[in-house]
């Protein structure tokens, strides 16, 4: 008696899905492993042979997957700056600066990301740029990943000068040199990393910096309690 197709379609479907889940889980568990071993160990002293004892699967595994500790530290940086959630930070970042019309609450927006983002991405960046003395990957890999950066940066800057946002004076590229000055790793470890300032206040002193350096000065009027904006020439 032959098979059911149908049952036998639903069960490739099933067993599809069921290994489609244990990569994923697998490729979880290694930039997991490997994010753990590199901030422990430091990048050079941390091997693929180590990550992949530790998850328990193979060298080759890793090797076909990511391409070695420098495709590893590309994956674990993708995987920071989408945030916590199922909605990536940059999305959300977009969808805010779309329907938003109040800069200061785009830029507020954008403090509360850098909470949230910072301690994920922060200290691989800086992991990076370590490495980076030594080894030739790591060099070209934080080249790269500045320039990626700035490259968000300018396009957040340039939404904001098309919604006419930006104080007199600055441009697009003074303010993306600001945001992306702002959005450093070196700021986060100055600050939160030495200085043990809580999220919060890191958060909020990115956003009270931006807004001060990119925006127009609002003043208060005392009869209303309205703010006004006026062009400020840098």
């Amino acid at each position: 008696m032959e098979p059911n197709s149908e049952s036998v379609n639903q069960k490739r479907r099933y067993n599809s899905v069921r290994r489609s889940e244990q990569a994923r889980q697998t490729r979880e568990a290694i930039l997991e492993t490997a994010r753990r071993l590199f901030l422990l160990d430091g990048f050079s002293q941390t091997t693929v042979a180590a990550i992949a004892e530790d998850v328990g699967v193979s060298v080759d595994t890793i090797y076909k997957a990511f391409g070695g500790k420098s495709g590893l530290v590309q994956a674990i940086c993708d995987q920071a700056l989408g945030g916590e959630g199922p909605v990536h930070a940059e999305t959300r970042s977009d969808a805010l600066q779309a329907e938003e019309s109040d800069p200061r609450t785009i830029i507020r927006g954008w403090g509360k990301l850098t909470m949230e983002v910072s301690p994920r991405i922060s200290p691989i960046l800086l992991l990076v740029r370590d490495a980076a003395a030594n080894d030739p990957e790591m060099a070209d890999l934080r080249i790269e990943l500045d320039a990626q950066r700035l490259e968000r940066m300018t396009q957040n800057a340039r939404n904001l000068d098309q919604a006419g946002h930006l104080r007199s004076g600055i441009g697009v590229e003074g303010a993306a040199d600001i945001l992306w000055t702002y959005s450093s790793p070196e700021l986060y470890e100055l600050l939160v990393l030495n200085r043990h300032w809580s999220l919060e206040r890191y958060g909020n002193f990115v956003a009270d910096a931006l807004i001060d350096a990119v925006l127009p000065s609002q003043t208060t009027d005392v009869r209303t309690g309205r703010g006004s904006r006026t062009s400020r020439v840098s």
